[in-house]
Formats: structure tokens, sequence, C-alpha cells
């Protein structure tokens, strides 16, 4: 497997991570590590997708990374750490 490969998969784990937590009741949509493991793993799957050169997937994950951002910040909004 490539460099690509390694981040690419390891960014994948964490959403299907959070994706099945969320799922199986395990872990909330609201909560920081349900944001944090989909901000993280969609940014990693994005790079991946820009080292490889694959636009679709890079406008994908941007857009996922970019919402989890959004959920972030409205995160710590809500909670008056921002």
């Amino acid at each position: 497997m490539t460099f690509a490969d390694w981040i690419g998969s390891f960014g994948v784990l964490m959403i299907l991570l959070a994706f099945a937590l969320n799922i199986t009741g395990k872990l909330s949509r609201h909560q920081l590590s349900y944001i944090l493991l989909n901000l993280i793993g969609a940014s990693l799957a994005c790079l991946a997708s820009f080292l490889i050169n694959y636009i679709p997937f890079i406008i994908l994950e941007g857009v996922w990374a970019a919402v989890s951002a959004y959920a972030l910040y409205k995160y710590f909004t809500k909670n008056q750490l921002v």
C-alpha cells in the first residue's frame, strides 16, 4: 500500500467508526468525539484523494470536512467555548 492508501484507509476507518457507533446508539451526532471523528477522517480521506488526484473524492471529502468543521464551530458556540 502507498502512503496515500494508508492515509485514506485510516480516514475512512474513522468515518465508518463514527457512523457505526452512531447507528448502534453508542455515540450521538452531537458529541464532540463524533464530530472530531468525522472532521479528522474526512480531512485525511480528502488529503489521500488529493495525493492521488481523484477530483470526485476531493470534493466529497472536502465538503464532508467543511460540514464537520461547521458542526464543530456550532458545538463550541452552543457550549460557549468560543
